[in-house]
């Protein structure tokens, strides 16, 4: 089992997610990420406009999920 936390995956705080498989982590952190949303938290917002941003270049988006995957397969 391996631990990050939502900073870690590109989010704005310290809530914990725990999993064995890099695909598992990344939907608890979206799952996380909705809920946020959904209480209009403003550090989170940001952090998801600055994904957004991301994601408009997708080989920018691509790299920057395997430097995620990297890291969680480092633990």
């Amino acid at each position: 089992m391996k631990k990050m936390t939502c900073r870690e995956l590109g989010g704005a705080c310290e809530k914990e997610f725990f999993a064995i498989t890099f695909e598992e982590i990344s939907e608890q952190s979206k799952q996380h990420g909705i809920e946020m949303y959904k209480l209009a938290d403003n550090a989170h917002l940001e952090a998801m406009k600055e994904m957004q941003d991301l994601c408009k270049d997708p080989s920018d988006y691509q790299k920057w999920v395997q430097q995620k995957r990297a890291v969680f397969n480092m633990l």
